[in-house]
């Protein structure tokens, strides 16, 4: 049908339904009454058939069905068939039972139906014809270079994969057969292909079809099945494929160049967290936002979100001009830097922030601000101290001061029983955030972090730069771990926090299992193809942990509005309390921060190569 030019297939279509009905005429008259009317009655009949002909045709018309709103033969057009067919039998055959006393009620009754089921009918025979003459010699021969795979899982995403590859100019890949642990579908078909057994049978069938690669058809895959099934394909020598999450799909449906080689994220290997923008729209539509630290890897991917929510104003707020002209040019299109929603700040400053806050009056914070890299913190304490600390001490004073209704303080797992100069002050933040909404009883609260996927600055980010120089891939230790989230996680966390967080409330996201950081290496490097690359092993530097918790030892996850994130609480630290170091004492600070190395001034060594205020700055 879709060969037709347009015309003819509305003109096919709309001759398709009348005749339709007068087949369900024919027939009917035929075998119900052997042809056998009074005059009165064949007018009656025929009047009938005719008026139900103009009317469907009219209607579907005017609901656009005979112009390509529907695929078809698909069950959306069946759908709107019958519920046009309803309302137009219905009102005819009422119309002739009342007003012609000879009308046979019985044409009424049997004729709609059976005219719908010939309009069904002929679309489906017109839907198997187009696929027989699409198979035949409709497109190109099979592409021979293309992968032969095995699918594993017959379902959903099973069924998409096989209609895309069947239905694709120059499909990459060939498919031998589907696999699937479901016995029910032992003898399943999917289209011309056959479910040849079940996982365990994997290797076996895939040497018995020659098969180069699986794809795993599977988008709610657990965590377990995506590592068995990668490990058992890399020894195997093949290639893994994976169908995208649906949060990834337009549409909700698979398309053809969404298949990927099994990556990074899929480590994850755990349900993706998902927001409620319905929640969130009530609390950021139509109020002033302001984003701290707007220019950083969560920052602009956070501000990006909190722009599709439509706040009357966004305040995006960085020290670095670059990186506020590269987000603005993101989110408007355009990187003038001449408005005042871009400010150019310091956390640092506290008269300068103050008096942004004093002048947009923002209602809602977002504090994404920070230091983030632990060995460069290790070395510079007191920046650590200055922006982690006095810096978010800055924010909550200033966002009190101007009436902020919800504030939300991003923090880090490392802030859970810290042994860094960046879980101390991050720790630090959260106590604070917590005295000002138990003191003032507004919602401030604070979202801890695993390491983000893709930051700059993360292990993606620094692994891909090691590969593409050649190596090595450092790594702290063979069985260090972390926990692991995407950027739009971390930011629809981070929104999510603000709609269904309490006051003085430390949200954390069930992030799973922690990952060894070597097979995100061994990861990277496979995606890569590279196989001059090594692993290096450079042990763990000061401060970090082989295994990060969620929790500190004395904490008590409870179950949130969310069945993905956790609640804790911390103890709170008064402004005062933290404001008694003196910023530039560095025995003080490691009193604070319950360091036992920090040095008490900066050598002259260290001072050429100090940070400073120009340090790794809100990167993540």
């Amino acid at each position: 049908m879709s060969l037709l030019p347009i015309f003819w297939r509305r003109l096919v279509l709309a001759g398709w339904d009348a005749l339709a009905w007068l087949l369900s005429f024919a027939i009917f008259v035929t075998l119900r009454y052997d042809l056998i009317l009074t005059q009165s009655q064949w007018q009656a009949v025929l009047n009938y058939t005719v008026s139900a002909i103009v009317l469907t045709l009219v209607c579907a018309y005017g609901f656009h069905l005979y112009m390509g709103r529907y695929r078809v033969g698909s069950f959306a057009e069946a759908s709107a068939l019958g519920v046009l067919v309803a309302p137009v039998s219905l009102s005819l055959g009422l119309v002739f039972v009342v007003a012609v006393p000879d009308f046979p009620r019985g044409v009424a009754l049997v004729l709609p139906p059976l005219a719908l089921t010939f309009m069904g009918l002929g679309r489906w025979a017109f839907r198997s014809l187009f696929r027989q003459d699409h198979r035949r010699g409709g497109r190109p021969l099979p592409n021979p270079t293309a992968a032969k795979v095995l699918v594993y899982g017959a379902g959903d995403d099973g069924h998409d994969v096989a209609r895309l590859v069947d239905h694709a100019s120059e499909p990459p890949y060939q498919i031998v057969g589907f696999i699937d642990d479901d016995l029910t579908k032992r003898y399943r078909r999917i289209g011309s292909y056959r479910v040849l057994g079940q996982g365990s049978d994997l290797l076996d069938i895939a040497r018995q079809t020659d098969a180069d690669g699986v794809i795993l058809a599977i988008s709610a895959a657990t965590r377990e099945l995506i590592d068995r099934l990668a490990e058992e394909s890399q020894a195997a020598g093949l290639k893994f494929i994976t169908v995208p999450p649906v949060r990834e799909r337009i549409g909700g449906r698979v398309r053809l160049q969404e298949l990927r080689e099994f990556n990074v994220a899929d480590l994850l290997g755990r349900r993706q967290i998902h927001t409620d923008l319905q929640a969130i729209g009530d609390y950021v539509a139509g109020k002033v936002v302001l984003v701290t630290g707007a220019g950083g890897s969560i920052g602009s991917e956070l501000s990006r979100q909190v722009h599709k929510l439509g706040p009357r104003k966004l305040i995006l707020l960085d020290r670095d001009e670059s990186a506020l002209h590269a987000l603005q040019l993101s989110i408007y299109g355009v990187g003038l830097l001449d408005t005042d929603d871009m400010v150019l700040c310091d956390i640092r400053d506290k008269a300068a922030l103050a008096e942004v806050f004093r002048h947009h009056r923002p209602e809602v914070v977002f504090h994404t601000a920070a230091l983030k890299h632990l060995p460069m913190l290790e070395m510079y304490p007191l920046e650590g101290w200055k922006t982690n600390v006095l810096g978010s001490l800055n924010v909550l004073q200033a966002a009190h001061e101007a009436g902020v209704e919800t504030l939300v303080n991003i923090s880090t797992d490392k802030a859970a029983d810290p042994s860094s100069v960046l879980g101390q002050s991050k720790r630090i933040a959260e106590r604070l955030t917590s005295w000002y909404a138990g003191t003032y009883d507004v919602r401030y609260l604070s979202v801890r972090f695993g390491n983000v996927l893709g930051s700059r600055g993360s292990v993606l980010y620094t692994f891909r730069s090691q590969i593409e120089r050649g190596g090595p891939i450092t790594v702290t230790h063979p069985d260090v771990t972390r926990y692991f989230m995407t950027i739009p996680e971390a930011c629809e966390l981070v929104l999510q926090a603000g709609a269904i967080g309490r006051p003085r409330d430390v949200l954390v996201l069930d992030m799973g299992e922690p990952i060894r950081i070597v097979d995100v290496a061994r990861r990277l490097l496979e995606e890569s193809h590279r196989t001059d690359v090594e692993i290096e092993f450079t042990g763990l530097r000061h401060g970090e942990k082989l295994h990060e918790v969620l929790f500190s030892a004395r904490e008590n996850g409870e179950p949130s509005a969310h069945p993905l994130i956790n609640r804790v609480s911390v103890p709170e630290m008064t402004p005062g309390e933290a404001r008694a170091t003196d910023p530039q004492d560095g025995d003080a600070i490691k009193a604070v921060l319950s360091r036992q190395r920090l040095s008490t001034q900066l050598s002259p060594e260290a001072g050429a190569n100090a940070v400073c205020d120009s340090a790794v700055y809100n990167r993540g």
